[in-house]
């Protein structure tokens, strides 16, 4: 009897939806049974024959055909259930290749990712997520498409489907202790790269201890997965999304809590113009599950992401894991052309494993008592935990100010506009406050914008706001200290092109970080003044591999993002620089542009208002030059900032 795979996996995450009014805001999209020929897509006529016939079997019979799979348990629905599981999931598809929906979650049971071509496997009957990418390929002529599997498991079926096909991007995580957990074999870790002309198109990330965190899963998207997708470049993402891979759940043992799943989801809908289709796949202890699938719902609807808890610092062991991948795939990534990849030996777990052999094992009596007090305390925690890190949504996503120059109108629809600050008032502030840095009245006038969009954000009424600025280096300063002065204290500074950088004087509450065309590697109080024309895919190096590590590890609560002349960044980079960004500080940025460019002021509005973003057009590889750059400042920097410590020279 299977006592974890149980229909209140479903009806608990769908009562928490309801519970956060998420329910009401989606789109409902009918179920339907998948037809024969879908499943016959990706599985043979001879385990559909199989699964068709256990509908009219008795329970003896029901056994004797479940005994021959691995961890299989037909019912006489079972067959039923499965086939609207498939239909569940291309309806979706349908949805979000058709522009009916922008992404979406299909909460369906049985699972798929461990069914074979030809078998059950895991709770798995038919492979959801393999049917929907061989039914996007067909109906939609789709060339590229990434899977990515965050259960805890290892889709091995997903796997063993599509090892050959260059067509498709697999990239699973999931716990491994060196082929001690299930399902144990050797072809789930980092060397199977897949076969034929699909090597380099899978990649396992094998977790080789429990209790891997927020840190390690972001590390994991940081340091391999996202760089590989946007070379990869997706016309679809599907997730398996099983969340055995959260806190307190019996299969993983992991410690990540539901709010990591906010940001995994934000940074897929950066890809693929946004088209995103998750799919329930594992996750085993009620709460968790249905707090995760919260998280991933809001997330896909657009609302602002918490902030992330727990320390910014990946395990060693998640480290060498992450290492071993990059090193296993240098061969096929033109973004691992020139990184530093050796293959590490996972010191850091094997003493680890003969340790565990010498245990004495407990009778299952005692681990299942263990279990449920593990559950209940699991619980108890989650209930306060999500009360802290849940916070109201602005009423307001994104707010300018009514410009002179009429521009206000070009931008996108939901954009708030709010009144610009009275002039006696500004003069009020800036004598008191800012004297030091005002020095003309041109640029105490363009302050009054500014500030109001400002406050509306340090206030919580609006999420994010754009603001335009004749001297944006001025403007930043100035609200720089403004932040400090109402309470923030961590803010965190990126300033792209051409500024005269004001020094700032709050101590270890800014953090400065400048993307320039100027040769400049200081570093004073907590100030970085760096990354020389980071332009083209340049960028994704630059922007993965350091910029994001560092936002992330210093956990900011407010993103200034500052545009200034002579930018080495497009237009496209930019936006996606505040896309990815707005994963920090419950979403809250503000944008300064010195530029009337209104192709730029718009670029900037829709990635603040959650639009997908632009398409890149074709990857062009780094040069080593840059790629050399970076590499120093990592190493430069990892002591301090952890996250940046899955990549380059180790020093732990």
């Amino acid at each position: 009897v299977c006592d974890i795979e149980v229909p209140a996996r479903l009806s608990f995450s769908y009562e928490q939806l309801k519970r956060y009014h998420l329910v009401e805001r989606c789109v409902h999209v009918p179920a339907r049974e998948g037809s024969e020929e879908e499943i016959l897509l990706v599985h043979s006529s001879e385990h559909l024959e199989v699964a068709k016939s256990t509908q009219t079997m008795n329970e003896e019979e029901l056994k004797r055909v479940s005994g021959n799979y691995d961890a299989f348990f037909f019912h006489p629905n079972t067959y039923r259930c499965a086939r609207l599981a498939v239909g569940a999931t291309l309806q979706l598809v349908d949805a979000v290749m058709s522009g009916k929906v922008c992404n979406g979650m299909a909460l369906v049971r049985p699972p798929g990712h461990h069914s074979q071509r030809n078998a059950a496997n895991g709770f798995c009957l038919f492979n959801n997520v393999a049917i929907a990418a061989e039914y996007a390929k067909l109906k939609y002529g789709l060339q590229r498409i990434l899977i990515v599997d965050w259960d805890v498991h290892h889709g091995q079926g997903t796997q063993y489907i599509f090892e050959e096909d260059p067509s498709v991007l697999y990239f699973s995580w999931h716990r491994y202790e060196h082929q001690e957990f299930w399902p144990s074999l050797k072809e789930s870790d980092y060397d199977a790269v897949g076969l034929g002309k699909g090597k380099g198109f899978n990649i396992n990330l094998p977790w080789n201890k429990v209790g891997m965190g927020n840190s390690d899963y972001l590390a994991a998207f940081f340091h391999v997965l996202l760089p590989m997708a946007f070379e990869f470049d997706p016309e679809l993402v599907l997730v398996s999304s099983g969340y055995d891979s959260g806190i307190g759940d019996p299969e993983g043992q992991m410690s990540a809590t539901p709010e990591v799943f906010a940001h995994l989801t934000h940074f897929l809908m950066q890809l693929a113009n946004g088209k995103l289709c998750v799919i329930l796949e594992g996750g085993y202890h009620l709460k968790s599950l249905s707090e995760s699938v919260c998280m991933t719902v809001k997330t896909l609807l657009g609302d602002p992401v918490p902030e992330i808890t727990g320390e910014m610092a990946p395990c060693l062991s998640a480290v060498e894991s992450i290492q071993n991948v990059r090193a296993a795939h240098k061969p096929y990534w033109k973004w691992l052309m020139y990184e530093d990849t050796s293959f590490l030996q996972n010191l850091s777990t094997k003493s680890h494993l003969l340790n565990k052999a010498n245990t004495n094992p407990s009778t299952e009596q005692e681990s299942k008592m263990t279990n449920n007090d593990e559950a209940v305390k699991v619980e108890r925690f989650l209930e306060l935990h999500m009360k802290n890190i849940l916070f109201p949504v602005p009423p307001i996503k994104t707010a300018t100010t009514t410009d002179s120059k009429g521009s206000a109108h070009l931008l996108p629809v939901p954009i708030h506009l709010v009144k610009e600050m009275d002039k006696t008032e500004i003069k009020a502030l800036v004598s008191g406050f800012y004297a030091d840095l005002v020095k003309e009245d041109k640029t105490l006038l363009s302050l009054g914008s500014m500030l109001a969009i400002l406050d509306k954000i340090l206030k919580k009424e609006v999420c994010n706001g754009i603001a335009e600025s004749p001297t944006a280096a001025v403007s930043v300063a100035v609200a720089l200290r403004h932040s400090v002065r109402f309470g923030f204290q961590r803010v965190l500074c990126i300033f792209v092109g051409d500024m005269q950088i004001i020094p700032n004087t709050e101590d270890g509450k800014i953090l400065m970080i400048h993307i320039c065309e100027k040769e400049c590697f200081t570093f004073v109080l907590n100030n970085f003044l760096l990354l020389k024309d980071a332009e083209g895919n340049d960028f994704f190096s630059a922007v993965l591999g350091f910029i994001l590590p560092v936002a992330y590890s210093y956990q900011p609560n407010l993103t200034v993002i500052a545009v200034g002349p002579n930018r080495s960044l497009g237009i496209h980079e930019i936006s996606l620089l505040f896309a990815l960004l707005q994963g920090l500080a419950e979403s809250r940025i503000f944008a300064v542009i010195e530029d009337t460019e209104i192709n730029l002021m718009r670029s900037v509005a829709k990635a603040l208002v959650g639009a997908s973003t632009p398409h890149f057009g074709v990857y062009v590889p780094p040069t080593q030059e840059k790629v050399n750059k970076i590499k120093i400042l990592r190493d430069q920097f990892q002591q301090e900032w952890k996250m940046l410590q899955c990549s380059g020279k180790l020093s732990i």
